[in-house]
């Protein structure tokens, strides 16, 4: 085992920092390539090509989320063995990992290609806007083979504490993306399809290059092609924590699935706009989401050594870390909305519509800050599945609840903006209350 991936012994400030800035960066280009899409397709096909690709954000999550999970569950048993420096037990749960993924990818490319069409006819996505976004679905998850396997590789070189390749291989991703899209959009005059076709491209580039990695390094964690198996004990165990975490991210993108639904009924503008602010909320988010997987690797390593007073540590550290960044990005958006709106669509009417939903919202960044850090611990310490109650609640079957009675009443699309500090509210009170009850001791994988 490397040594100085290890979470386990140095500075937690500087482990976790270091660690976590990784993510971020990572992160950081990654959005920066989702942005790319809607900025390069609004600026040259137009605020109808713009709300296909915003409409299609959210389901795509809602289903891809869910997959996601068995990654975000592997990474949770992996940085466990690899904290107690079990080494039979690393590379059983790796190949597992890795089977898991293969068989993820499959499924995924048959079920999104088969309904992208009748899901956003359900979303009661416009007959203007519908034939760009099955289009776009139909190839993003045609390409789900790289995405799911990229996911899977990053997730076992986050896991055994090497979060600098990943960033180095996102990096080379977002370059391929934005050049591709500017060749096949900007260049070539293709449709929302290319938009697609390039993220895809890129994601299969990123899982090569880790691949390649995992295959020829000297650690615990290499890939051996004659080892990639269902373990049957190790794939129950990801599959335990790894159903709950996918739930989870499809439990956030399902009630999202329903606002969507309800904004679209304001038309073209509201959907445009809507869809500009959330890629720009994507940026906020990536502080808390980057801490919040440090956060899992860093306490599942700490448990492992059973070093439990590290880990405490390590997430009070993390949280003042993302309330920080909250309240800095929060002032920001309030004053640089309408500016950053612009980019992507200077139509007044979607200027308008995203800068709305950013003035509200941007006040209350730190409640989902602490809800992700919490949720993260939770996933660290062998619990996802009480996060993933709280979700279901707070985030889930509140919000849908919010739209099914009050949206027929309200008829106000300002009704979906307030909805998400609502419930951001009522999840970090849930979460609260379970981590002052919570035993690090007595947590295990």
């Amino acid at each position: 085992m490397d040594d100085k991936n290890l979470l386990t012994e140095g500075s937690i400030q500087r482990k976790l920092i270091f660690f976590a800035l990784n993510i971020f960066l990572g992160n950081l280009f990654q959005q920066l390539y989702n942005t790319a899409d809607s900025i390069i397709v609004g600026n040259f096909l137009g605020h109808n090509a713009l709300a296909a690709v915003s409409s299609s954000g959210n389901l795509i999550f809602l289903i891809v989320g869910l997959f996601a999970g068995i990654s975000m569950g592997a990474g949770v048993v992996i940085s466990n063995f690899v904290g107690a420096r079990e080494q039979e037990q690393i590379s059983r749960s790796v190949h597992s990992t890795i089977a898991l993924g293969i068989a993820s990818a499959i499924i995924l490319t048959v079920i999104g290609v088969s309904f992208a069409e009748p899901v956003l006819k359900l979303m009661n996505t416009p007959e203007s806007v519908l034939p760009n976004s099955v289009t776009y679905l139909r190839i993003y998850f045609a390409g789900s083979f790289g995405f799911i396997m990229y996911n899977t590789f990053m997730g076992i070189l986050r896991a055994a504490g090497d979060s600098k390749h990943p960033l180095y291989y996102l990096i080379i991703s977002s370059v391929i993306n934005i050049i591709l899209d500017i060749v096949f959009i900007a260049g070539l005059g293709y449709g929302v399809g290319a938009a697609a076709l390039a993220t895809a491209v890129s994601q299969f580039f990123s899982a090569a290059l880790a691949f390649y990695r995992l295959m020829h390094i000297n650690a615990d964690y290499k890939i051996e092609l004659r080892k990639i198996k269902f373990d049957k004990l190790m794939t129950r165990k990801i599959i335990q924590y790894g159903i709950p975490s996918g739930l989870q991210n499809s439990v956030m993108s399902l009630s999202n699935v329903v606002i969507q639904s309800y904004i679209n009924t304001f038309g073209e503008f509201a959907m445009a706009g809507i869809g500009a602010y959330t890629k720009i909320e994507g940026f906020i988010f990536i502080p808390i989401t980057s801490f919040g997987m440090a956060i899992t690797t860093f306490v599942g390593q700490n448990i492992g050594a059973k070093e439990f007073d590290r880990a405490r540590k390590g997430i009070r550290f993390g949280l003042l870390c993302v309330a920080g960044s909250c309240l800095v990005l929060g002032a920001i958006m309030m004053v640089f909305a309408p500016s950053l709106i612009a980019l992507f669509d200077t139509h007044p009417e979607v200027i308008a519509h995203g800068t709305e939903r950013a003035h509200i919202v941007s006040m209350f960044f730190a409640l989902c800050g602490f809800t992700h850090v919490m949720a993260a611990v939770l996933r660290g310490t062998g619990r996802p599945t009480t996060a993933l109650i709280v979700f279901l609640l707070c985030w889930c079957v509140a919000r849908i609840a919010i739209i099914a009675v009050l949206g027929p009443i309200v008829q106000d699309i300002t009704l979906s903006h307030w909805i998400y500090p609502f419930t951001w509210m009522l999840s970090s009170l849930a979460f609260f209350f379970i981590y002052r009850k919570t035993d690090l001791e007595k947590a295990h994988i």
